[in-house]
C-alpha cells in the first residue's frame, strides 16, 4: 500500500504575523523556527522525550500517550515559570477531558534550564504580542509522545477542537516508524480547511486559537518503536484557563 503524505506550505519567520492575520496560521520549516530562536540548540532538548511517564487521565482507556507539562508567564523581557498546576480546560473546548483538573508530571527542570527552550518560549510570546499588542502571556507547556506500542496512537483523541487560548504552537520533535499523524486546520466561522504532514524536525505550526480548529489523525506503527514527539505551547492573555472561566 502507497501512503501519501503532503508537506506544509512553509513561509518564512517574517512573514509568520501576516500569515496568522490573513488565515489563522502558518508553517516554519526546522531551519526557519532555528531562524526565530537565533540558532539556540534546540537538540539540546530532544533526548527528555524518552523520559515521559504515562498520561493516566485518558478516558478512552487508551496506553499510547505519555507527556509532561509547566507553565510559564512571559514579558517583553522575561519568563517566569509559575508552581505546577493542574492543567484545565471547559468542556465546550474538549469534550473528552474537559471538566477535569488533570495534575501531570512537570517539566524536568534540566529540559527548562536549557536556553533553547527559553529561547523559543520568549519568541513566541514577543510574536503574539506583535499581533495583539505587549502584555504579559500566560504559557502552558506540553511535552507530548504518541506511541504505537498497542497498535493506534491518537493524537488527538478529542478530535477538531480549539483549546480556549489566543495562540497553540505545535512544534515536531521526532517522528519514527510511523505513518498518519497528519495535522488539519480548518476556518472555525468557515468552510475552508487545509491538511498536511509534520515530518522535519523542528517544523513549527502556529495557531489563532480564535480563528481555526485543529487536530491531528491518528498514527500507525510502520516498524517497531514507532512514535510520535511534539512540543504543544500555548499562550492566553489576561490569566490560565480556570474552572470559573468563561471565556
Amino acid at each position: 500500500m502507497t501512503i501519501t503524505t503532503h508537506p506544509p506550505a512553509c513561509i518564512a519567520p517574517e512573514h509568520l504575523i501576516s500569515a496568522l492575520k490573513s488565515q489563522g496560521y502558518g508553517v516554519l520549516s526546522g531551519q526557519g523556527t532555528k531562524s526565530l530562536i537565533n540558532h539556540a540548540d534546540l537538540d539540546a532538548i530532544r533526548a527528555s522525550w524518552d523520559n515521559l511517564p504515562p498520561d493516566i487521565f485518558l478516558k478512552d482507556g487508551g496506553l499510547y500517550r505519555r507527556r509532561r507539562h509547566a507553565c510559564f508567564v512571559a514579558t517583553a523581557s522575561s519568563l517566569l515559570q509559575m508552581p505546577h498546576r493542574a492543567h484545565y480546560q471547559p468542556l465546550s473546548y474538549n469534550a473528552l477531558h474537559g471538566g477535569m483538573h488533570r495534575l501531570f508530571e512537570p517539566v524536568e527542570t534540566s529540559t527548562l534550564q536549557q536556553p533553547a527552550w527559553q529561547a523559543l518560549l520568549l519568541a513566541m510570546s514577543k510574536l503574539c504580542s506583535e499581533i495583539k499588542g505587549p502584555q504579559p502571556w500566560y504559557i502552558e507547556a506540553h511535552q507530548f509522545r504518541i506511541d504505537t506500542l498497542n497498535g493506534i496512537g491518537r493524537p488527538t483523541p478529542e478530535g477538531a477542537h480549539r483549546d480556549g487560548v489566543d495562540f497553540v504552537a505545535i512544534l515536531l520533535v521526532n517522528r519514527e516508524n510511523i505513518s498518519g499523524g497528519e495535522s488539519r486546520i480548518f476556518e472555525a466561522k468557515g468552510p475552508n480547511g487545509q491538511r498536511f504532514t509534520l515530518s522535519e524536525r523542528w517544523t513549527l505550526l502556529f495557531l489563532d486559537d480564535q480563528k481555526v480548529i485543529h487536530e491531528s489523525t491518528p498514527i500507525q506503527p510502520t516498524a517497531t518503536g514507532g512514535h510520535r514527539d511534539t512540543l504543544v505551547l500555548t499562550f492566553r492573555s489576561g490569566g490560565f484557563l480556570e474552572a470559573t472561566s468563561t471565556s
